[in-house]
């Protein structure tokens, strides 16, 4: 079939444009944007705000409004105090496949940079949510995600001591979590995820290196080995302008 107006697939109907045709000025300075970016290659730097406000004859404001959603969207990165094209984005599967997989296999390099590594009694509300024995030991690891050395989100992760009692001495924290417990003979079975958007806390944004106001895809995981015992609880925050998630859906 031919799409409205030639728009790619999956487009926003009409490109968003409503029905009583008036557009807010800032949104058709988007659009062009929109195609300009389509034009330039990753890196390119954006014509300055206002060369843009020159050109498509409104005020700076405007612009720089477009230039904000473009940002949000990914599609637009900060460099210095100026902007340019950003990368297409990561796609992560929704599955028990781990981040370093999913970032390799689109030719990327993953890393890890350890945040925190320390032990406490396992509380009442994890204990809940894993079934875990209350006051247990538990490992707490924090790390800082990247992606050919890109800060690209933070992992927080609780594990029981006994399952790993030698976390702190054997694992190399930038590596995979799921090779290494895989080496301690520890397999997979199953895992409860959801997954919601949210706002980074101050420090969070801090340690990804992004704004707070820039929007968070965040994965809550619990898992279990292959005889149904609990093994991990994950909070996982990717940035939502170099992240989208994809699963495979059958009937």
């Amino acid at each position: 079939m031919d799409y409205p107006n030639n728009q790619a697939p999956g487009a926003p109907v009409r490109q968003g444009i409503p029905e009583h045709g008036r557009i807010p000025k800032y949104y058709a300075v988007k659009a062009r944007l929109d195609l300009l970016v389509g034009e330039l290659g990753e890196g390119d730097p954006l014509p300055t705000e206002r060369d843009l406000s020159e050109e498509y004859e409104v005020a700076r404001e405007t612009v720089r409004q477009a230039i904000r959603e473009l940002v949000l969207e990914g599609k637009l990165r900060r460099r210095g105090r100026g902007t340019v094209v950003a990368g297409p984005k990561l796609e992560q599967p929704l599955s028990l496949a781990s981040y370093t997989e999913g970032v390799r296999r689109q030719g990327r390099t993953p890393g890890r940079s350890l945040v925190t590594l320390d032990r406490f009694p396992c509380p009442a509300a994890l204990a809940a949510e894993t079934d875990l024995v209350r006051g247990e030991p538990v490992w707490h690891m924090e790390r800082v995600l990247l992606a050919d050395d890109e800060r690209v989100g933070l992992e927080s992760t609780y594990v029981a001591v006994a399952r790993v009692p030698r976390l702190d001495a054997d694992f190399d924290p930038d590596s995979s979590f799921y090779a290494f417990l895989n080496g301690q003979g520890i397999v997979f079975g199953d895992a409860d995820e959801r997954l919601e958007t949210v706002l980074a806390t101050p420090r969070e944004a801090l340690l990804i290196g992004t704004p707070p106001a820039l929007p968070m895809l965040l994965i809550h995981r619990v898992s279990r080995d292959t005889d149904g015992r609990p093994l991990e609880r994950v909070r996982t925050l990717f940035r939502g302008d170099r992240f989208s998630f994809t699963t495979h859906l059958r009937g």
